[in-house]
């Protein structure tokens, strides 16, 4: 295998009809990739395996050892245990609520990870599956999960980068999405790029007892509390923050508040030499605009 993959025909495995069902490919590809030869899993075990891709991938190769999991057999990933002894588990979880598979399984689960939730509480319940997943390799096993971004109302959500890595990532391998359902659409805003790929992380488990959790924290500041910042970009944003017309103690007023003033004795002189030595900024009558050329 590379670091990109793309499989235009996705193979006679599983339900064609299933929606968000992967390529079987890409799970034969795997198994062949770290199993060349005559060798096989000692288990391989699919988790969310949605329309059987997995299992007649397994089918194909002659894997007797194999399981098959998802809430379509009766398994929650939530609260079920995954059986232990699998050295190879691929993943294909639900990619937030862009796709409702109560609708595909014509049943509601309380615990299925593709019901309407806040963003925060699917990536939670995402950490759930993927560490139970990571805890149940043997050692030497392999994770490979296969996830997908989403943008929605306007906002790009990278579950990948939102979610816990359990384990040593060994490779992180980038899928050409084909079939989407935005590809006939027509976009008004000509600046939108659309989501043609997926992430395919491989995490390895390398100990018994000791595990890498990398755990991604988004927060919020203030670039008032910035210390590194320079004061063009301070001074840039308090003229924009008074909609682009200020006076030099109308930035004061605010600069003087802002972390980087605290050890200036020379605030307003230091805002008059950062407007009159940067050509962003023009003097209009007794005010400063931001002035960039295009």
């Amino acid at each position: 295998m590379q670091s990109v993959v793309s499989y235009p025909n996705r193979g006679p495995y599983g339900d064609s009809s299933y929606r968000g069902n992967c390529s079987g490919n890409i799970i034969k590809d795997l198994i062949k990739h770290f199993y060349p030869g005559n060798t096989k899993p000692k288990r391989f075990i699919e988790v969310f395996s949605g329309g059987g891709t997995g299992k007649d991938v397994a089918n194909e190769l002659n894997l007797s050892n194999s399981l098959h999991l998802d809430l379509n057999n009766g398994w929650d990933a939530l609260t079920d245990e995954i059986p232990s002894g699998a050295d190879f588990i691929f993943s294909h979880p639900p990619y937030w609520d862009i796709i409702s598979y109560e609708k595909e399984r014509n049943s509601y689960s309380e615990n299925d990870l593709s019901n309407q939730m806040p963003y925060e509480e699917f990536i939670k319940k995402l950490n759930i599956v993927n560490e139970k997943i990571y805890h149940s390799l043997i050692v030497g096993g392999r994770h490979a999960t296969l996830i997908g971004d989403v943008r929605k109302q306007g906002t790009y959500y990278s579950i990948i980068k939102d979610m816990n890595w359990y384990g040593d990532l060994e490779s992180h391998i980038i899928k050409i999405q084909y079939n989407c359902m935005s590809d006939n659409k027509v976009y008004s805003n000509n600046n939108f790029i659309p989501i043609k790929h997926e992430h395919l992380l491989i995490f390895k488990k390398n100990k018994i007892w000791v595990f890498n959790m990398k755990v991604t924290v988004t927060s919020q500041e203030n670039i008032i509390n910035a210390t590194n910042i320079t004061w063009r970009d301070l001074v840039q944003a308090t003229i924009q923050f008074l909609k682009n017309k200020a006076t030099v103690d109308e930035i004061y007023n605010i600069l003087i508040k802002s972390k980087k003033a605290q050890n200036n004795k020379y605030v307003r002189e230091k805002i008059r030499q950062t407007l009159n030595n940067n050509s962003n900024f023009k003097k209009v009558e007794n005010k400063w605009i931001l002035c960039i050329s295009q």
